[in-house]
C-alpha cells in the first residue's frame, strides 16, 4: 500500500492533496491511504468539516513504507525516518532539493497549489472529481495563494479553481477564502510556541540551519501585541534545536505584507536579503507574502555568498 502525506506542521494544501492523491490512486486500481506528519491546523479543520472529510491518520514511522511525497521534497521537511522509507513518487510545487538512490515517478510545478497538479492529474487520468474532493482542492489552492493574492499563483491556479468551485458548488469563492482564513487566524488561545510550529519549515543555509515559520492572518495587530512573549519563545526554540536563527513572519492579507520577527546569531543576512534594518527584531516587509518565493531565495543568495 501507498503511505501518502505532506509535510512536517501540515497546511491545508499539505493535508487536502495527500487525501485527493490518495483517492485519485485508488480510483486508478492502486491501493493508497492519506496520512498526516502533524496535527491540523484550524483552517484545515474547517474545511474538512465543511465537506464532512476526515483528517487522515497521524504517521509516526515510514520506515520499510511504500511512500509518496505530496507538497515537499526535502527531506528536512518530511518524515523523521524518511531515509528508511521506499519513496516512490513526489508531487510538488517547490524547489528542487531530491535527490534518491534509483528513479523514480517526479512531478513538480511551477503553480501556487499542489492541490492544482493534483486537480489536473484527475483530468489526465480521465477520472471523474467528487464534489467533496473538488472542495477540499479548491480550499487547498485559496489557501496556498492566499486567495489569488500570492506571487506564486499562476493563471493555471485560478483556472482550475474556477472550475472546481463548480464542482463543488461554491459561489462565491473570494468569501470561502476569507472564511478560510479567519479561522487560519484565530490565535487568541494559541500560545507563542504554537504560533511559531503553526506553519513552518526548516532550512539549512550553507550550513546554517534557519527555522521559517508564517502565521496568515487578516489583522496582524492581535499577534504583534504579544511580540516580547513570542520573540522570547523563538529564542528557547532557536537555543533547543541549535538554529542559527527563527523567523517568523506575520502576513496579514489585507495589507499585502508581512511583518518579520527575528532572533538570530547574526541579523545582517537578513537585513541585506530583505534590504531592510531590523529594529528590536521586527521589520516590515512591503509585499511579502509567500516564503517560498519571497523569502527563502534571497535568503539563499545571501548565505551561498
Amino acid at each position: 500500500m501507498l503511505h501518502v502525506f505532506g509535510h512536517k506542521s501540515p497546511d491545508t494544501d499539505s493535508i487536502c492533496s495527500a487525501i485527493a492523491y490518495a483517492y485519485l490512486k485508488n480510483q486508478v486500481g492502486e491501493e493508497a491511504k492519506a496520512f498526516r506528519l502533524g496535527e491540523t491546523n484550524n483552517e484545515t479543520k474547517l474545511v474538512l468539516g465543511r465537506f464532512e472529510m476526515d483528517a487522515p491518520p497521524l504517521l509516526k514511522s515510514v520506515a520499510g513504507k511504500d511512500v509518496v511525497l505530496v507538497d515537499h521534497n526535502e527531506f528536512e521537511q518530511s518524515a523523521d525516518d524518511i531515509e528508511k522509507a521506499n519513496i516512490v513518487e513526489v508531487i510538488d510545487h517547490h524547489k528542487i532539493k531530491f535527490s534518491w538512490d534509483k528513479p523514480i515517478y517526479m512531478l513538480v510545478m511551477p503553480v501556487g497549489s499542489t492541490a492544482t497538479i493534483i486537480a489536473k492529474k484527475f483530468i489526465w487520468k480521465g477520472v471523474k472529481i467528487p464534489q467533496e474532493i473538488a472542495g477540499i482542492l479548491l480550499s487547498a489552492i485559496l489557501s496556498d495563494t492566499v486567495i489569488f493574492k500570492s506571487p506564486t499563483t499562476t493563471e493555471e491556479d485560478r483556472e482550475v479553481a474556477r472550475e472546481l468551485a463548480k464542482i463543488a458548488e461554491i459561489e462565491d469563492i473570494e468569501a470561502w477564502g476569507v472564511e478560510m482564513f479567519k479561522a487560519k487566524s484565530a490565535i487568541s488561545e494559541k500560545s507563542a510556541r504554537e504560533m511559531i510550529y503553526n506553519d513552518y519549515k526548516t532550512y539549512d543555509f550553507s550550513g546554517r540551519k534557519v527555522l521559517i515559520g508564517q502565521l496568515e492572518v487578516v489583522d496582524d495587530g492581535e499577534v504583534l501585541k504579544r511580540k516580547e512573549e513570542i520573540m522570547e519563545e523563538m529564542k528557547k526554540v532557536k537555543e533547543e534545536e541549535g538554529l542559527f536563527a527563527v523567523l517568523l513572519l506575520v502576513t496579514d492579507i489585507m495589507k499585502e505584507g508581512s511583518t518579520a520577527l527575528l532572533v538570530a546569531d547574526d541579523v545582517k543576512p537578513f537585513e541585506m536579503a530583505f534590504n531592510v534594518k531590523f529594529e528590536n527584531g521586527q521589520a516590515w516587509l512591503v509585499g511579502v507574502m509567500s516564503r517560498k518565493k519571497q523569502v527563502v531565495p534571497p535568503l539563499e543568495c545571501v548565505f551561498k555568498n
